[in-house]
């Protein structure tokens, strides 16, 4: 059967707060429309009852017009969650490859990320040198960026 990667989702304090940090940051474009979806399909399909949520898709960089996108919703209720670690089981994170690590890294900073680590080289054999650092978003939500070279 064909399969093909689609959209992660990140659920969202504020939905719009963090789609305009990625597209800031990154260069993620919005795809039409914004959603603000309910209804008897929408809690059965995601087993909640009384799902209510609004947001939007963005196209990630460097796949073109049909490449996967960042699904970024906030639901009506909203579940707290642990503070993100590298090493907690689950989905860590998301990764750009980036021209600059460095660059890239005091662009997010500036627009309300934070950092986890700090930006290291390593060169990893039969590979490449690896520039990369662990930051995150304005809610936590943890991204690496990398470059080979």
């Amino acid at each position: 059967m064909p399969t093909r990667f689609a959209h992660t989702n990140i659920v969202s304090k504020d939905w719009r707060a963090l789609s305009a940090f990625y597209q800031k940051v990154f260069g993620c474009v919005p795809v039409p429309p914004q959603r603000a979806l309910s209804g008897d399909w929408l809690d059965r399909g995601t087993g909640l009852a009384n799902a209510v949520l609004e947001g939007e898709h963005l196209r990630l960089p460097g796949h073109g017009d049909a490449g996967p996108t960042l699904e970024i919703f906030s639901y009506q209720e909203m579940l707290d969650r642990p503070e993100p670690a590298a090493n907690r089981i689950g989905l860590c994170h998301i990764a750009f490859a980036v021209d600059d690590v460095r660059a890239t890294f005091q662009s997010l900073l500036e627009h309300g990320g934070t950092a986890v680590g700090e930006v290291v080289e390593r060169e990893v054999p039969g590979v490449g040198l690896l520039t990369m650092v662990y930051a995150a978003d304005p809610e936590g939500n943890i991204i690496e960026l990398q470059n080979w070279s």
